[in-house]
């Protein structure tokens, strides 16, 4: 067992099992053993490539978006430019080396990162230096300011309750002991008011997995960008309406068990967008309907971007880039499973790419 491992069942041992977000939540962040807090965890050599890793493509369309948005506000100055869990930088570097080609809105930027690993913050700094970063725990400790935000596989890490449709009740997953060795359980069936609404479109062992950070973090986001303008744009794997069981564990770029090594395993489940939009719509702000990635993408001039880059390059590097931009954008990879999100004002257009709600 892992030492993570150990330390939760010695936890469980004295107080029983514990709740599927309070694991996640340990595995992914415990100072000392969590997933994120003890390595980098992208690219080939990590467990997983995210979209900015896989071209830089990926960012300049979002900075070209940024942009847009930017001018069709009144270019505000200065603004945030802020990413909630930038990975490596990759990202932000992408869209700063993309923003330059606007007068004025890279003088405008000030880059704030929120990111709690000091692994990442490291990485980070390099990748998009010689910029000046402040880093942030969590959004609450941004300036009140126009905010631009880019939040990538963000909200997929965040914890998340699952509960299990029986008769009129719900019965939560939990984690707890066989033995020596962590294994998922069921607390008894009990009604849930939070879950009232869903006896009315599910069946019986029907899943519904609720993400009790993911709308606070979005109020949040909206309450700034509806105050002092701005957009925040949201990409991740996802749906609309939450149904089924979505947790799952990445390790070695392969699915694994994600009870079998707790703190060396990725774990993630889909975001449910619904609740993302509602949040931002009752802090005063606009969202956008739930739009693919690929969908995005191409509106936003991926495949004319793809098209220039293609002309510098021959072979293996060429076929790389072909493969890169179908794997960003082909609804048999990322661009259908990858939806997207536009939390703006409720007096500003909608930004360039997203379907209106």
């Amino acid at each position: 067992m892992t030492p993570l491992g150990e330390l939760l069942a010695r936890r469980i041992a004295v107080t029983g099992p514990i709740g599927l977000d309070s694991y996640m939540a340990d595995c992914l962040m415990h100072p000392d053993h969590g997933y994120y807090a003890t390595r980098d965890p992208f690219g080939r050599a990590g467990d997983f490539i995210t979209a900015p890793e896989i071209s830089q493509m990926f960012g300049e369309m979002l900075g070209l978006c940024l942009a847009q948005a930017w001018l069709d506000q009144g270019r505000p100055a200065p603004f945030i430019l802020a990413e909630c869990g930038p990975g490596r930088g990759t990202l932000m570097a992408d869209v700063l080396r993309t923003i330059r080609t606007v007068p004025g809105m890279q003088e405008a930027a000030q880059v704030h990162l929120i990111e709690a690993s000091s692994t990442l913050r490291e990485l980070q700094c390099a990748k998009i230096a010689p910029q000046d970063v402040v880093f942030h725990e969590s959004i609450s400790s941004l300036p009140e300011a126009p905010l631009f935000l880019l939040a990538n596989e963000f909200f997929d890490a965040l914890p998340i309750r699952q509960f299990i449709r029986q008769g009129p009740g719900w019965a939560e997953r939990q984690v707890g002991l066989q033995g020596d060795v962590l294994v998922p359980g069921l607390a008894p069936p009990a009604p849930l008011e939070a879950l009232q609404h869903r006896l009315q479109d599910t069946r019986e062992e029907d899943v519904v997995e609720i993400c009790p950070a993911a709308a606070p973090i979005a109020g949040e986001i909206a309450t700034r960008i509806a105050a002092h303008g701005g957009v925040a744009l949201i990409v991740d794997y996802g749906h609309w309406h939450s149904l089924g069981d979505t947790f799952q564990a990445v390790k070695d770029h392969a699915p694994c068990d994600p009870f079998a090594a707790p703190g060396e395993a990725d774990l993630t489940a889909h975001v449910d967008f619904e609740p993302l939009a509602q949040a931002a719509r009752a802090a005063g702000a606009s969202a956008s309907a739930m739009t693919a990635q690929g969908v995005l993408l191409e509106r936003l001039g991926i495949t004319a971007r793809a098209e220039a880059l293609a002309r510098k390059l021959d072979g293996a590097a060429l076929q790389a880039h072909i493969a890169a931009h179908r794997r960003l954008t082909h609804p048999e990879e990322m661009g259908q499973v990858f939806q997207s999100l536009a939390i703006f004002p409720a007096t500003a257009p909608l930004p360039p790419g997203f379907d209106a709600a």
